[in-house]
């Protein structure tokens, strides 16, 4: 049986050494298991992680069928107490987990047996109770190491950060059998290692905000080797899916290692998070992965475009359109998302010092940029390789709310990347006529 946990090993054992500072890094996570099969290993890596506690074993009627009730019976014949719940109507929303708390009450720790849905959704519900939780995870996606929920309240999506799972447990067999699309949507959100790293190093070159070389340096282990093996991903091959699998991990471990998102999630989830704020009936139904995935097309482009230059942008103060969000918006929103924009916003004298200090320093901070960016041609041809979509018309996304979307999503948060430095531009790339131009 192969085991594709690796680095993770070391992580969990707090021996692997941060190359940057020689410190030994550790995580909250228990035990991370990536093997090509787990069947027969179920009660085994319960039982080292939630001994003498209840269980009950939640999922939704997919993921029940693909995993869960596979679980739920590896548990019951080990002589486990365990339930199981299956959730009719999964949704990670503020009412999605008080539906989960009620349901899961009478038990001690939760096994969330899903996506993204039913693990946040367990995360955050377990993490208000104060109970543990572990998951078996039912496509290669980033979320499940993370500390952190994706949970929406009055639907606005916000990142809570709550607590890690004891363990995380991938079938690579299991995982072999989801739809291609999950796949393509889990490569399109870690994919997005390149515009998240660009857009979080510029804000610390820029500004001297919080930023960490460890999760890029743990990355960097299997980039490289994921992209090569794009188009294995979608045959089904077990190798390959390893590595993906291993790289969204580590990824989600980004929380771990800053205490915040920034390391995967800038201005190409923000896009993504518009749309699912904003894009009510004319939303097409796609998944987080996907849009962050057209998204991290779309900034990759623009990061592109302004380093291509060799000379510096030229910033003007931040024009807030607050008019506009208390006329598009309903209120509260609209106020949470001015107060988010003013957090990051330049005034007139921050744009003249910001614009001085880029006279001498443009070429160093291009530099050190341009090192950490996949050229774009790479990213384009990996990502259809892997079956990704790619553009908001593949996305089944209106085009003029996708533009909408890229041209807006600055104000949702108070993190400041590249959408930031053309919206406040005054020289070539300008981020009106950006959106307006580009393909779709």
């Amino acid at each position: 049986m192969t085991d594709y946990s690796g680095v993770l090993d070391e992580l969990v054992r707090g021996e692997w050494v941060q190359p940057d500072t020689g410190r030994r890094q550790a995580v909250p996570i228990e035990a991370v298991a990536i093997r090509d099969s787990l069947d027969g290993a179920e009660a085994e890596l319960i039982v080292a992680r939630h001994a003498g506690e209840s269980l009950v074993v939640v999922s939704d009627p997919f993921t029940h069928e693909a995993l869960g009730r596979r679980v739920f019976r590896a548990l019951e014949v080990a002589g486990l107490s365990v339930t199981e719940y299956v959730w009719e109507t999964p949704r990670c929303s503020d009412e999605g987990v008080e539906v989960v708390r009620e349901a899961t009450r009478d038990r001690d720790a939760l096994i969330a047996v899903g996506s993204g849905t039913v693990s946040d959704t367990v995360k955050y519900a377990s993490w208000l109770d104060g109970r543990p939780y572990s998951v078996f995870p039912t496509s290669p996606m980033n979320a499940y190491t993370t500390s952190t929920a994706s949970v929406a309240f009055d639907g606005f999506k916000k990142s809570i950060t709550c607590h890690s799972a004891r363990g995380v447990f991938f079938d690579l067999s299991v995982l072999a059998r989801c739809p291609p699309r999950l796949v393509s949507a889990a490569y399109a959100d870690v994919i997005c290692r390149t515009t998240s790293q660009v857009d979080w190093l510029m804000s610390h070159l820029l500004f001297g905000s919080t930023y960490s070389s460890t999760p890029y340096a743990l990355l960097a282990i299997d980039e490289s080797a994921m992209i090569d093996g794009a188009a294995a991903l979608l045959a089904g091959e077990i190798d390959a899916l390893g590595k993906l699998t291993r790289i969204a991990a580590i990824m989600g471990l980004g929380t771990t290692f800053t205490e915040s998102t920034h390391s995967g999630s800038m201005h190409e989830h923000m896009i993504s998070h518009y749309i699912d704020m904003f894009a009510g009936e004319r939303h097409p139904g796609s998944s987080h992965g996907e849009q962050v995935g057209v998204a991290t097309v779309t900034m990759s482009r623009l990061q592109n475009d302004v380093l291509a230059s060799e000379s510096a942008p030229e910033f003007g103060a931040t024009a807030i359109p607050e008019r506009w969000m208390r006329e598009r918006f309903e209120t509260n929103m609209a106020e949470n998302l001015i107060e988010q924009s003013r957090r990051k916003a330049l005034d007139a004298t921050q744009a003249d010092a910001l614009n001085a200090r880029l006279v001498d320093e443009w070429p160093q901070i291009r530099e050190t940029l341009l090192a950490v960016m996949l050229p774009f041609d790479t990213l384009w041809d990996s990502m259809g390789a892997a079956g990704c979509r790619r553009t908001a018309t593949e996305l089944g996304l209106d085009p003029a709310f996708y533009r909408e979307a890229v041209g807006n999503a600055r104000w949702i948060r108070d993190r400041f990347g590249m959408l930031d430095v053309a919206g406040d531009s005054v020289g070539s790339v300008q981020l009106d006529a950006y959106a307006d131009q580009m393909p779709v």
